[in-house]
């Protein structure tokens, strides 16, 4: 059964630095908060148990312990940095938020119990018409905490295939790369960038790449790119050449050519503007509102735009 990881885009794309164990209880806690959004809400307490931890991320039960019983701390202390627009000045304003308000270790038991900050769990509970979501699977191999930041940065640009221009100093901003580390860039593509790209192409589901940008002989950004990975039942999938695009898919009610119109149009909204990634031009944003529109739950969230724009559903043709 999947466990859908989802995250605010305002949370991808925030400054942070945790360690790998840190990282993977707060997947846990948001699998968790999910399946339990009415406690999430009240402030609920989510508890994570080394069990959990052993099995999603094939490690020693000793290992599952020591993660949970050092992840507490690391947690406690921990915060991230976003920016944003200040709804009531409307200027642009920092955000500084700590991830937990408590977190509980209890040895005897091997869980942890972890209560999100106010602020979190709106970022975290898809309660937010922007934001990304993936497998928790897709991450679960990785070993190093760069390749889970940079994955997750791809899947915000999913249906392009490739991340906007991100600047050096922003990448290692968002990658958690502390300023002392990896100063010459032989060690931080050495070490980070191409030690994530290799891990993003081992284990998830992508195959990934990067372009540098320069400005003289000075490396000052990034563009990863990356496809899908193909498999076996994905590629029956695509040697089926019997779909009609005049005729509505019953799974969301759309046909192909409306999918391209409405994504179109759903792009140049303002009410929508907000929601394009930064640096997304609009056919950028019309292409991840296209692969919205095909999937019948995050359709959910334009009803009422495409309603707006006049849609109405086509009628299936009578075979």
């Amino acid at each position: 059964m999947s466990k859908l990881i989802t995250k605010d885009n305002k949370l991808i794309n925030a400054s942070y630095s945790l360690g790998i164990p840190e990282q993977r209880i707060i997947f846990l806690a948001i699998v968790e908060a999910r399946a339990q959004k009415q406690m999430i809400d009240a402030r609920g307490v989510l508890q994570i148990h080394a069990s959990s931890y052993q099995e999603q991320f094939k490690v020693e039960k000793h290992t599952s312990y020591n993660a949970l019983k050092s992840a507490v701390t690391g947690l406690f202390e921990a915060y991230f940095e976003y920016d944003d627009i200040h709804e009531k000045t409307g200027k642009p304003a920092k955000h500084v938020v700590r991830w937990v308000q408590k977190a509980t270790y209890i040895d005897t038991a091997g869980m942890i119990e972890l209560q999100f900050t106010d602020a979190v769990i709106p970022l975290i509970t898809r309660l937010s018409e922007q934001y990304t979501e993936y497998d928790l699977k897709q991450v679960s191999e990785l070993q190093s905490e760069y390749a889970i930041r940079l994955y997750e940065l791809m899947m915000q640009w999913k249906s392009v295939g490739k991340t906007n221009k991100i600047a050096l100093d922003d990448l290692r901003s968002k990658l958690g790369v502390q300023p002392e580390q990896y100063k010459a860039m032989n060690n931080f593509k050495a070490r980070v960038i191409d030690l994530a790209i290799k891990q993003i192409n081992d284990f998830t589901d992508v195959a990934a790449d990067y372009i540098q940008h320069k400005t003289g002989k000075a490396i000052t950004g990034f563009t990863f790119t990356f496809k899908q990975k193909k498999a076996p039942e994905q590629l029956a999938t695509a040697t089926n050449k019997n779909r009609d695009n005049a005729t509505p898919d019953l799974f969301h009610n759309m046909t192909d050519d409306q999918i391209s119109t409405f994504s179109k149009r759903l792009a140049a909204l303002p009410e929508l503007g907000s929601n394009s990634p930064l640096g997304a031009s609009t056919e950028q944003f019309a292409a991840m509102i296209a692969d919205d529109l095909k999937d019948a739950d995050k359709q959910k969230k334009y009803h009422k735009h495409l309603a707006k724009l006049g849609f109405k559903v086509a009628k299936s043709k009578v075979k």
